[in-house]
């Protein structure tokens, strides 16, 4: 995709989508999704990383940098193939996702769907799962067996395994694919499902001018394969346990900064090697998405590095970050690169020297601009062009929270400047994003819906099943919703003009 284009688009999370199985896929939701975004003119469909879940359902601490959530595999699609049969389904929550019940269900499915494949799957099936896990190979082997060693263990860390195992001396990790070889060839059909699914999803909403944006967390997590895979590309001790973590320090929002836990990356070794790993990750985001944002992007510039014995982020320094010298590499193997940078937060000279040298789009968001005067820069009319305009991410509150808890300055000047009230505030920050010179637009759908806080996907740092388990239904969306938001788009120059329908 080509980002200098003047276009808008959605954001919702595979997860969020409707769906009979108690959590939104790639199945025929989706499709109809596309179908959607495409009637009302939006060119972009944005997601939350695609990667497993982890810890607190969160899709930012996965146990794989590479690898696909089992969550999203369409159970429909392997119905069709004969693999699997699905006489009774449990009446899911259609508003939240269950993750505590949702998981097993699903993944019972999936290890009755390989069964039905490992009985009747056609030749071709087979030479098609082999060539593809060849292809997948570099992350693959090491993503699989890292699955069947946990699930042999009972899902504990991969630090408290075995000492072969925990520091992949030669003969066990021999022995061990041997042993959990038919749990290892599960998770390779899992990902291969997810792939192919994945894929023509992907084909269909190019189709139909809609882009796909992914979302890639700077970090990984600890418990994850890639850290069992390469553990001195991070700084850990002997027992495999991190020296520093990641996080950022406090703010006004945060007496004690935000202690993330995720092992900090040895940007030394990494550099010995051209930043291979880093260039394999970006080329597997390059295969699922047409352009993706990397979250926390000021940690290439700087990062701030937290002992690993303090329970807060109050004890962090700031180290350097790889800088522009990791974008150079990457872009030496893969070309041109189609990132977004989320610079949200503390943005220093050395984040805007690293965002002027690699010339990515910048984030800017319409709730943040009615606390000052007219100079504030997230304020549309002082944008400019190579930008990416929310109304407000997964983080934030949907327009409707936001108005509930603003001061009544905000209220007025977002008034004022946007010529909307309480009733319309939703569409009054949606238009204002609209017309602001950034090329690229993007509106939570619970925006487009106009929905309140309840609807919100994410309150960070806080606990509990409200964390990304939210979902939208077909009923709420109706015909309106699709035709203002075709009109405000249209009328921007970011969606087909023919929607306006005015008169000759």
């Amino acid at each position: 995709m080509d980002l200098t284009q003047r276009a808008s688009g959605v954001l919702l999370h595979v997860t969020s989508l409707p769906g009979p199985h108690g959590i939104g896929d790639f199945g025929p939701d989706a499709y109809r999704f596309v179908d959607w975004l495409a009637s009302a003119g939006q060119r972009l469909w944005q997601w939350l990383p695609t990667t497993p879940i982890g810890p607190g359902n969160s899709p930012y601490q996965s146990v794989s940098a590479f690898a696909g959530s089992p969550l999203m595999v369409a159970l429909e699609p392997l119905v069709e193939r004969g693999w699997l049969r699905l006489d009774t389904v449990p009446d899911f929550d259609a508003s939240r996702v269950d993750f505590g019940r949702i998981v097993p269900w699903r993944m019972d499915r999936l290890r009755d769907a390989f069964a039905g494949f490992e009985r009747h799957a056609l030749a071709s099936d087979r030479a098609a799962l082999a060539e593809w896990q060849a292809a997948q190979a570099h992350w693959l082997d090491d993503y699989t067996l890292f699955m069947a060693l946990e699930t042999a263990h009972g899902g504990q860390p991969w630090w408290t395994w075995d000492d072969g195992l925990r520091r992949r001396l030669k003969k066990p990790l021999a022995a061990a694919r041997t042993q959990h070889a038919a749990e290892i060839a599960f998770w390779a059909w899992v990902q291969w499902c997810f792939d192919t699914q994945a894929a023509a999803l992907k084909a269909y909403a190019n189709a139909r001018d809609v882009h796909l944006m992914g979302d890639l967390p700077i970090f990984i997590a600890h418990h994850s394969a890639d850290c069992w895979a390469r553990p001195e590309l991070y700084y850990l001790d002997e027992q495999c346990q991190p020296t520093v973590v990641a996080g950022v320090p406090p703010d006004v929002f945060t007496a004690l900064g935000q202690r993330w836990g995720n092992p900090l990356y040895r940007w030394d070794k990494m550099k010995k090697e051209d930043f291979a790993w880093w260039s394999a990750r970006i080329r597997r985001a390059m295969d699922q998405a047409d352009v993706f944002r990397i979250d926390h992007f000021r940690g290439f510039a700087g990062y701030y590095e937290i002992p690993a014995s303090c329970p807060t982020a109050v004890e962090g320094t700031w180290k350097p970050g790889p800088g522009k010298a990791l974008f150079e590499a990457i872009e030496r193997a893969l070309g041109p690169l189609p990132i977004i940078a989320e610079d949200l937060g503390l943005v220093t000279p050395d984040v805007i020297e690293l965002l002027e040298a690699t010339g990515f789009p910048r984030m800017k968001i319409v709730q943040f601009a009615f606390g000052d005067d007219g100079t504030h820069e997230f304020l549309p009319h002082n944008y400019d062009p190579n930008t990416v305009v929310y109304t407000g991410t997964h983080d934030n509150d949907t327009v409707r929270g936001w108005w509930a808890t603003a001061t009544p300055r905000e209220r007025e000047y977002a008034c004022c400047y946007m010529a909307c009230g309480e009733h319309d505030i939703h569409w009054g920050m949606i238009r204002a994003a609209a017309n602001s010179v950034s090329n690229l637009a993007v509106f939570p759908l619970q925006d487009v819906l106009g929905l309140g806080p309840e609807h919100r996907m994410n309150l960070p740092g806080s606990l509990g099943d409200h964390n990304w388990s939210w979902r939208f239904g077909w009923e709420m969306l109706g015909a309106e919703p699709a035709r203002v938001l075709g009109l405000i788009t249209a009328a921007a120059g970011r969606g087909p003009f023919e929607l306006l329908k005015l008169p000759a």
